[in-house]
């Protein structure tokens, strides 16, 4: 099959569905090609494929899906100039169709390998006529219904109505017997022509009529040769009163050579090959007698076949008699020697019909040196008999060379001698046109396939940065801004790495960055694992989200899940300068969200919102090793087999102008209940817990690492110390509801990783803690003169 019909099947879907469509109906039809050469040949199997993933891909009905490439193949060939050779085919829209099996003779220097249907027409009325289709390929009914319409719309301005009268299908061929209903008036007109043309015809002499057409052949019912031509008999002297049908072989149209057949086809061409091989003085058969060749091999291979069988017998026989007694083949031996014995009965039949399948050798040069005729049959009724004349087919000068022909063989009236001429020429032009067209087109193909790798990486980093569908909108030419949308439910995480400003000056610049890549790495696995959006990392700052851009109810399971694994993972990574576990802090918050692309350069997908301020007041608030949790997180995690412990109520993370205004008002800061997560419940009811114990560092601010606000309650606030209910949903023990005095601490506590802070660090704490007091007072004598 020519990439010419493979073409315009890509040019229609592009055109209708767009590139990306295109895309994913090769990709699901398994076709590497991003296009196709139209003078190349490809598979057989490619159309079929093509029309099913695009069924497929685009809902659209198989058989419809057909007709509409057929339609499509009718209009795309008058891209490259063949829309004119179809308007010249016939003067009305039935010589278009008595003349359609001959289409293809046109191409075939063009299209050397075409394999082409076989048309021809009957029944002919004022109404319309009756159309058979033959062809060795499969599934294409609906295409040529669309072709056929099209052909009438386009170029004769002529609606047909295509009908199926029978459809008979067998592994060698397809036999589709249309009925084209038409305005068919101009059969009427030929039909009157015919009758006063027979009036006037002149009496012509056979001798005459035979030197004018050398090639020609008459045979007789019985389908025996009563003449042949003088062109045909100087290469084949021994034709007459042999059967036609024993001398050549009929290729097209695909039909049994026959007299009724021959009869029924009269207004198609036929293209005859003779069955031996013909040699430069050797004569016809390459054998003296007057039997065929074909049949010569053939019998003689039957022969050989039955003295091989016998001496298996007589082997078989003397193998009993030496053993004393009968011995079966052994298992497979017999089925392996008729299969071989098959084998070359049918490669030799092949190699002398010309039968053989792609790729089988058959006997070397027997099909070579064969002669191909092409010509109109044609019933005398004065003879009773038909005339095929035809002229002989070279496939170049070397070709006629070898079996003895030459130019002066061939009709001087016709254009015989100039196609061979030029042909030979054009041939060997066109080859070189071709050659530089498939040359180019495999250059072509390997710079879209090396392209389609170049935009895959393309995609995979731009889809790391991005959201992919953010992304395809903003390819898709839309605004950043418009890419902005409001997310009512996710949950946000923070981390960052206890102690990092301290660890970054005890080692180098490159061990930071092998630190942190080795953790960052880490936690991009588990983002994948949880289906959570790695949104960002500034320094030792860790951002993800679930809930947006693909939103889901299980927003905060998935989250709470990476954070235990995220506290698990830094038994894995270690402070390059004291070979010790990292720590880390992780804060959790859910709420409403805006996200989306602002910005034109280094574009990035970025959350807006109070949630994510307050998640990060959860992390720079929490402790070494610890999930710190909001409320709105822990009501979403109800029910399910967390370990959850209350911290207390902390200062709620609102702007100075609310606080200003709340000390105004006497109401004081606002406090904000927090948890931590310490694990999840294993299948089998055990605990799994993450978080360190009680005594592990838990000191919340240094140097160098997130602003983090101080624990500062002036109210002594009450934290509940207790683990979460167990299984059976049994209460605590009263005696694990000590509660603890939280208060503002000061220049004891230890630095996160166990170093005593310096003076300066123990001054401007002091500083804050004095400022703080003031606040304090402050608030005491407002709330007093409030009340």
């Amino acid at each position: 099959m020519y990439g010419l019909l493979l073409e315009s099947i890509n040019d229609y879907l592009k055109g209708a569905y767009g590139e990306a469509v295109w895309k994913l109906i090769r990709e699901r039809a398994n076709v590497p090609h991003h296009s196709f050469v139209t003078h190349q040949v490809y598979s057989e199997t490619v159309i079929p494929r093509l029309a099913k993933a695009a069924s497929e891909v685009t809902g659209m009905n198989h058989d419809e899906l057909m007709d509409v490439f057929g339609i499509s193949f009718v209009t795309f060939v008058g891209q490259y100039g063949y829309d004119r050779i179809l308007r010249v085919l016939g003067r009305q829209l039935r010589d278009f169709l008595n003349g359609l099996d001959n289409l293809h003779e046109y191409l075939r220097f063009s299209y050397p390998k075409l394999q082409p249907p076989s048309f021809f027409c009957e029944e002919e009325t004022a109404t319309g006529l009756t159309l058979h289709y033959r062809s060795r390929r499969k599934g294409f009914i609906h295409y040529v219904k669309g072709e056929l319409r099209q052909v009438g719309k386009q170029f004769y301005q002529t609606d047909i109505e295509v009908e199926v009268l029978n459809h008979d299908e067998t592994d060698e061929q397809t036999h589709i017997v249309f009925r084209l209903h038409f305005d068919n008036t101009a059969f009427k007109q030929n039909q009157q022509a015919d009758l006063r043309q027979e009036e006037e015809l002149l009496p012509v002499r056979s001798e005459l009529f035979f030197e004018v057409f050398p090639f020609n052949v008459v045979f007789t019912q019985d389908m025996v040769i009563r003449n042949v031509g003088v062109g045909l008999e100087a290469i084949m002297s021994d034709l007459e009163g042999k059967k036609i049908n024993d001398c050549f072989r009929v290729v097209r149209p695909l039909v049994e050579f026959t007299w009724d057949n021959v009869l029924s086809h009269t207004n198609n061409l036929f293209e005859l090959i003779s069955r031996d091989p013909i040699t430069r003085g050797g004569g016809y058969g390459r054998n003296s007698g007057s039997e065929p060749l074909y049949k010569k091999i053939q019998m003689n291979l039957t022969g050989s076949l039955q003295r091989t069988q016998a001496k298996h017998q007589l082997s078989h026989a003397q193998h009993g008699h030496h053993n004393g007694e009968g011995e079966e083949p052994r298992e497979g031996e017999e089925e392996d020697r008729k299969a071989l014995d098959t084998s070359l009965e049918l490669l030799a039949y092949q190699s002398i019909t010309d039968a053989a399948q792609e790729g089988v050798d058959g006997i070397e040069g027997a099909s070579s040196n064969c002669l191909t005729l092409k010509g109109q049959m044609m019933f005398m009724k004065e003879w009773d008999s038909v005339i095929f004349i035809g002229t002989p087919i070279m496939e170049n000068l070397e070709a006629m060379y070898r079996i003895g022909l030459f130019i002066n063989d061939l009709s001087m009236h016709d254009s015989s001698r100039d196609l061979v001429l030029t042909g030979t020429q054009q041939s060997a032009e066109l080859k070189l046109a071709l050659d530089q067209e498939q040359q180019k087109s495999s250059k072509l193909e390997e710079s879209m396939r090396q392209l389609d790798q170049e935009m895959k990486k393309t995609d995979e980093l731009l889809y790391q940065m991005i959201p992919k569908t953010v992304a395809d909108r903003l390819r898709r030419g839309e605004p950043s801004v418009e890419t902005c949308e409001v997310f009512q439910e996710v949950t946000i995480l923070f981390s960052d790495v206890v102690g990092f400003t301290k660890i970054c000056s005890r080692i180098t610049p490159m061990q930071v960055v092998s630190m942190l890549n080795s953790m960052y790495t880490l936690f991009d696995q588990l983002s994948e694992k949880h289906q959570v959006y790695k949104v960002e990392t500034i320094g030792d700052a860790y951002m993800v989200v679930s809930g947006a851009p693909t939103t889901t109810k299980y927003h905060a399971h998935h989250v709470c899940d990476m954070a235990l694994d995220m506290i698990r993972s830094m038994e894995h990574l270690k402070d390059p300068s004291t070979n010790e576990n990292l720590h880390i802090r992780v804060g959790v918050h859910s709420g409403m969200v805006v996200a989306g692309v602002v910005g034109l350069k280094m574009p990035r997908w970025c959350l807006f919102g109070e949630t994510v301020n307050t998640a990060s007041y959860m992390e720079a608030s929490g402790e070494g090793m610890h999930v710190h949790i909001s409320q709105v997180t822990k009501d979403y995690l109800q029910g399910q087999p967390y370990i959850i412990e209350e911290r207390g109520s902390i200062p709620a993370k609102t702007t100075s102008q609310a606080n200003e205004i709340r000390i105004q008002l006497g109401e004081g800061n606002e406090l904000m209940k927090t948890y931590w997560l310490k694990g999840k419940l294993r299948n089998d009811g055990g605990e799994s817990v993450v978080s360190p114990p009680e005594e592990a560092d838990s000191t919340k601010s240094e140097a160098g690492s997130c602003p983090v606000t101080p624990q500062l309650n002036f109210t002594p606030t009450v934290v509940n110390k207790d683990k979460a209910k167990d299984a059976e949903g049994e209460s605590p023990d009263d005696k694990n509801n000590e509660p603890e005095i939280v208060g503002a601490t000061g220049g004891d506590n230890k630095s996160n990783d166990g170093d005593e802070m310096d003076n300066t660090e123990e001054e401007e704490r002091g500083k804050d803690m004095h400022n703080l007091r003031k606040l304090f007072r402050a608030k005491n004598s407002s709330v007093c003169s409030i009340s």
